[in-house]
């Protein structure tokens, strides 16, 4: 019934204009009357799901309301743009494709209801950084809002929640039964100038915000919930992307909360798009087995240009890891970090070198990673059970690396060693316990920029 309706009314559309003015007097009158929001760009159309036939009922399929929502209001996309109001209720959906120039906006009582048929998610070819599927080798399913080539993207709300319904997807992943990777709730490809705020994500199948080789972006407001042992359940994830800015942030999550990507060994040192200039500011994680943020393992684009600041770790595995081995080439180089606070780590700061998952066979041994010019100041831990495990490469050590004005307290059985390292080399300056002796102490304080990146310049705009 809900695809009859909305081809019906697509059919309208497209031979005059009267419907168009329905919509705008439906919805200027009904629940969005009165909403303010903030945004990169305002729009000068907008309709309600309601409008094509959405029923927001948990149950009723909302895949083809949503799409013809979204191809009707990309009609306006050089003119002024368009919005797409999701009003209070539950929309059982499967994955759908935006527009530019437009905004998907959730009621703070929204809840979109990600569909568990596989056949409601379409399969698409794997990311050329990758060369295939993280889960398994070949395709993956398309993401619940998905986008492509795209200019000017909002998707927001008043804090409405989208549900992933992931435990169906976990399963699949524990029991080997995956022909395809998992779906990620919200990837954003090949574009620029993103918006994603005020949300909250619940239990993806797999990584939750996923902006892949695109650049000026803003994720700012999201609250990310998954249980702590969901597998891959990721928060953010930058991968080759430029110019990013994450902010006011609150990550529950079975993965790292933030992981900062660019490719996987050889496809990602043949794309050869690094992830730069991204800003992180004001994040909480909680991560019993994984990191509040890491750079890697797939970073054979390469990283650099990363600034963190005002970061809160609560019952984390570790607080900043890098992650990569032999083969990944590329490089993670420029990394800032400043006031963070961590409480009950197994590490504070960990660098790995030998994390060995590949592709495929054909990466090239000789890749080697090069890590440089690594910076942490201004911390406090407590009940943290190893300061550091900084091991880098034989023959490839991890150089430049600078911590000051550290203090870690030690949990009620520390390990006996507090720094491990093997392969890396720099200084320290007021580090509590002392590091080991690659770390030589001197008076310094380690670098943190002072230049402000352009995605720090955009202003939100209020509209209604």
């Amino acid at each position: 019934m809900a695809l009859v309706l909305a081809l019906i009314l697509l059919g309208l559309l497209s031979t005059n204009g009267v419907i168009s003015s329905r919509i705008q007097t439906k919805v200027r009158y009904s629940s969005m009357e009165g909403l303010e929001y903030s945004s990169i760009n305002c729009r000068s159309h907008s309709a309600s799901l309601t409008d094509f036939g959405g029923v927001g009922d948990g149950t009723t399929l909302n895949t083809v309301s949503f799409q013809a929502a979204i191809n009707y209001l990309s009609q306006y996309s050089s003119d002024g743009g368009s919005l797409l109001f999701v009003p209070p209720g539950k929309w059982l959906t499967g994955s759908f494709n935006l527009t530019s120039h437009f905004t998907l906006f959730l009621d703070k009582d929204a809840v979109l209801l990600a569909s568990q048929d596989e056949n409601d998610w379409p399969v698409i070819e794997p990311l050329p950084s990758y060369g295939r599927g993280r889960d398994t080798e070949g395709g993956r399913f398309s993401s619940l809002i998905f986008g492509i080539n795209l200019t000017d993207v909002v998707i927001t709300g008043n804090n409405g929640t989208i549900d992933g319904q992931g435990e169906l997807w976990w399963k699949k992943y524990r029991g080997g039964e995956l022909k395809y990777t998992r779906p990620y709730l919200i990837e954003i490809m090949y574009s620029e100038n993103v918006q994603i705020s005020n949300l909250t994500l619940l239990n993806s199948p797999s990584w939750n915000i996923h902006p892949v080789y695109t650049s000026n972006i803003i994720v700012q407001g999201i609250t990310i919930l998954a249980p702590v042992t969901s597998p891959n359940t990721d928060g953010i994830n930058p991968d080759s992307c430029t110019n990013t800015r994450i902010e006011d942030c609150y990550i529950v999550s079975g993965d790292d909360c933030i992981a900062v990507k660019s490719g996987w060994d050889q496809y990602g040192i043949a794309f050869g798009m690094p992830t730069k200039q991204l800003l992180i500011r004001r994040l909480t994680c909680i991560s019993p087995f994984s990191a509040a943020i890491a750079l890697g393992s797939e970073m054979s684009g390469g990283i650099e240009d990363v600034r963190a600041e005002d970061i809160v770790a609560i019952n984390t595995e570790s607080g900043i890891r890098i992650k990569t081995a032999v083969g990944r080439g590329g490089f993670v180089r420029d990394i800032f970090v400043r006031r963070m606070t961590m409480t009950t780590m197994k590490w504070a700061f960990w660098m790995t070198g030998n994390y060995g998952s590949h592709a495929d066979n054909g990466y090239d041994p000789n890749a080697l990673p090069q890590i440089q010019n690594i910076n942490y100041r201004d911390m406090v831990a407590e009940n943290v059970s190893m300061a550091a495990r900084l091991e880098g490469i034989s023959g490839d050590p991890f150089t430049g690396i600078c911590i000051s004005n550290v203090t870690i307290g030690l949990a009620k059985k520390p390990k006996k060693v507090q720094w491990n390292c093997t392969n890396v080399g720099g200084i320290s300056s007021g580090v509590v316990p002392t590091p080991c002796e690659l770390l030589p102490q001197k008076t310094t304080s380690c670098e943190f920029p002072e230049d402000v990146l352009p995605v720090d310049y955009v202003q939100f705009r209020t509209c209604s």
